[in-house]
């Protein structure tokens, strides 16, 4: 696989949730929350968009939380991925 994103784009990919509450009961996927909590798989270049020039602060390998509904979801070669815009990132953790 290899994805370029383009301008202020970053692909991500969810970090695994857990499928068991603290005291041990296990959540069916549809009891599950979407995911906030990514790891960063490709970053575009930044440059001028919307008229305003773009550093990208993330990279490849970050682990960032995200607003809940960004970005758009698709599959390839059977991995789900989102892309997002840098904007849409709220914060890395460390």
């Amino acid at each position: 696989m290899n994805i370029k994103p383009l301008f202020d784009k970053v692909v991500v990919e969810s970090v695994q949730t857990e499928e068991k509450t603290k005291s041990g009961f296990i959540l069916p996927s549809s009891a599950q929350e979407k995911p906030q909590t990514a790891r960063v798989v490709a970053v575009g270049p930044g440059g001028n968009v919307d008229g305003k020039e773009v550093k990208m602060v993330v990279k490849v390998g970050d682990v960032i939380l995200f607003s809940k509904y960004s970005g758009s979801e698709f599959k390839v070669d059977g991995k789900e991925f989102t892309i997002i815009r840098q904007s849409d990132i709220l914060a890395i953790v460390e």
